[in-house]
């Protein structure tokens, strides 16, 4: 007699074998960033896989003028747009794992 969960034991191989690739993508992702820029690269931010920000560059120039609400909304701009380009760097090395199929749940 053929055993029933022969086939759920392979499947639950791949599984765990596709659960610890993902792991090691988001590991490596947390070293690769993008940088969003706002003002003509008045701010510069860089974001990191993790979607965690690493850096925030001002040109003094900006703080000089004592223009605080354009502050604020470039920081938030260039921000927005790191975090987006971490983003899209996830989801481009999601789909090299996942064949570019689109799995709930992962970015």
């Amino acid at each position: 007699m053929k055993n029933p969960f022969g086939n759920m034991n392979n499947i639950l191989k791949q599984a765990q074998a596709m659960q610890e690739q993902m792991a090691r993508i988001q590991e490596q992702a947390a070293s690769k960033t993008a940088t969003g820029t706002s003002g003509g690269g008045i701010v510069t931010v860089t974001a990191n896989g993790a979607m965690q920000v690493v850096s925030v560059v001002v040109d003094p120039e900006v703080v000089k003028s004592g223009d605080v609400d354009m502050l604020q909304d470039l920081l938030v701009a260039a921000t927005n747009e790191a975090l987006r380009k971490a983003k899209d760097l996830m989801e481009s090395e999601m789909k090299a794992l996942t064949g570019g199929m689109k799995i709930p749940g992962l970015f």
